[in-house]
């Protein structure tokens, strides 16, 4: 598949059909992320893929009612996790771990499209509890969980009616002129 028609099939769906999550397709995933750039090439994302079923029921009970819901259907959760001692800071105080975690986790959702699978990053989960299930070290920030499946055309029962039309038609993109400006 060529990079614009990946980029063009990536979708946040909500509705999965289960996938055998195997270590070459775990693998694979990391390898592409850790691609992506960095400040100072410092590679602060870190990444927990969780696939078994009891880790993963686990991970579910940490989200909001909303994404539960939809989420207990995903074959594998993908952890996103870093801290700020991991990466640049600049001499005015700004962080980067986020945005340099945040490029890596693109990286790993178009390659996941590309395999035929949805990835859907969420906010919706407290992580606190997120951090505690995965046992990861005092000090860290669970940035965003992936919730990943195979892709079907098949709707989820689990869905909300605003759900289910964003599942069946793209949701409206910005124009041009509402994100970007030449000078």
């Amino acid at each position: 598949m060529e990079f614009r028609e990946v980029v063009k099939q990536r979708r946040s769906l909500r509705s999965f059909a289960p996938v055998e999550v195997n270590d070459d397709l775990i693998k694979d995933l990391a390898v592409v992320a850790g691609l992506a750039p960095s400040c100072s090439n410092k590679q602060p994302w870190r990444f927990v893929f969780v696939r078994s079923a009891g880790l993963l029921e686990r991970m579910v009970t940490t989200l909001k009612p909303g994404n539960a819901a939809w989420a207990k259907a995903a074959s594998l959760i993908v952890a996103v996790w870093s801290q700020a001692d991991l990466d640049c800071r600049t001499p005015d105080g700004r962080d980067y771990y986020q945005f340099d975690a945040g490029m890596a986790s693109a990286l790993l959702m178009l390659a996941a499209t590309e395999k035929g699978l949805s990835g859907h990053p969420i906010a919706g989960f407290d992580p606190e509890a997120a951090r505690q299930v995965l046992a990861l070290p005092d000090g860290s920030q669970v940035i965003t969980l992936i919730i990943i499946g195979g892709q079907t055309h098949e709707i989820s029962p689990a869905l909300a009616a605003w759900q289910i039309a964003a599942e069946t038609e793209r949701p409206a993109r910005m124009p041009f002129e509402a994100f970007a400006s030449i000078v």
